[in-house]
């Protein structure tokens, strides 16, 4: 586009939603600006701000860890450690130097002091192996790997063997890294603990969220009736992943319970996957068909089995935590995973990348629930002092 500024032009990059044309028809060009975008027809243009000292973290030269204590009920909290010598791999592990991690909503938990049990910080990310402790087989120092690592915000971590897959050929580790904590913990709620089978209808909260995304297309592949809650803002995303509009509604009220029943027309539904709390847990409650199961991955409002059974006759209630399934039945639906992204079958969710040194506003947003998908951290790489960069 030619400005006014004789010999001076401006590229914009555009995108086909229907209000991007008449932005554009409308938007004059700053002349000192030499690139903008028009998305959905917001206007933007490239800036640079400062970054604030106190919310940024400094990585010491060699190994390290994130850390928190959260006492002070705020991510202020996460800190950096320099790494302690590690012992010889154990058997059957493996030695990773990770390169990204996923973060989800028990690391915010962690954070403010608000989870069950201490935990460290992170559980899934990808890297590359370094060494392999005694016993394992099938991977060896240089895999490109993916998988669930208990305190996966660190430079270096080990990890069963069995829980770890490798990346394939075409993906970057930020992208791997969004993989297994989604896919996993969506699998296993609604295949081996709710027993979702074609034709069945499922209700899943926060489907702009990791899981929730996961859970939508692994409920359409097993073909199933998928019923979905989210923010209204992210009803486009939503309904982008292939859920009749009809079938969406917020996950902020109970307004969810007469809009699923209409949607449903009255019958309800089979199955529950939910992470919310209260009232929303008793609108999720009264929305399952006799014979339903309702499976809780949250923490803050974790029920009664017997007494939710007993209030709700013809309900299975059963709250669970990915780790519940051991590292075996995790290997094995990791690798069914790998299989279904090489065939197509399986999309990677949308992520946003941030740098490791950043997580303290990473986890500030995603308690804010505003993100959509995954958000990873990316980790800068350790300079090889010894050797061919």
């Amino acid at each position: 586009v030619q400005t006014e500024e004789p010999g001076r032009l401006t590229l914009i990059d555009l995108d086909d939603h229907p209000d991007t044309i008449h932005t554009l028809a409308t938007t004059t060009p700053d002349p000192t600006e030499d690139q903008i975008t028009i998305h959905h027809g917001t206007h933007q243009a490239p800036r640079l701000v400062r970054v604030n000292p106190a919310d940024g973290l400094t990585l010491p030269p060699g190994r390290w860890r994130l850390a928190t204590t959260g006492s002070g009920g705020t991510v202020d909290d996460v800190s950096v450690d320099s790494l302690p010598e590690l012992p010889a791999v154990a058997a059957g592990q493996v030695r990773v130097e990770l390169r990204a991690a996923g973060t989800n909503f028990r690391d915010v938990l962690l954070a403010l002091g608000m989870y069950p049990e201490p935990a460290p910080l992170g559980s899934e990310g990808a890297g590359v192996v370094l060494d392999v402790g005694p016993g394992v087989t099938g991977l060896a120092p240089g895999d490109r790997v993916m998988g669930l690592f208990a305190g996966s915000f660190a430079s270096v971590v080990d990890a069963d063997a069995r829980v770890v897959a490798r990346i394939p050929d075409a993906w970057s580790f930020t992208r791997a890294a969004s993989v297994p904590v989604a896919f996993l913990t969506a699998w296993y709620a609604l295949r081996d603990l709710a027993g979702l089978r074609a034709g069945e209808s499922v209700l899943i909260h926060a489907a702009a969220g990791g899981v929730g995304m996961a859970a939508v297309q692994l409920s359409q592949l097993w073909g199933a009736e998928v019923y979905a809650t989210a923010s209204a803002q992210k009803w486009d995303t939503v309904e982008g992943l292939g859920v009749i509009r009809a079938r969406i509604a917020s996950s902020r009220d109970v307004t969810f319970e007469p809009a699923v029943m209409m949607a449903s027309g009255g019958r309800g539904v089979d199955v529950v996957l939910d992470a919310l709390a209260g009232p929303l847990v008793d609108a999720s409650l009264r929305l399952l068909r006799f014979g339903g199961r309702f499976v809780e991955m949250g923490k803050a409002d974790v029920r009664s089995q017997d007494t939710v059974e007993q209030e709700h006759p013809g309900v299975t209630y059963r709250a669970f935590d990915l780790n519940e399934a051991g590292p075996q039945r995790i290997g094995e639906i990791l690798s069914e995973l790998v299989e279904l992204f090489a065939q197509g079958r399986l999309q990677t969710l949308p992520t946003t990348v941030h740098d490791v040194r950043r997580v303290r506003s990473v986890l500030r947003f995603m308690g804010a629930g505003r993100h959509v998908g995954k958000l990873v951290l990316d980790f800068p790489r350790r300079a090889i002092a010894d050797g061919t960069v």
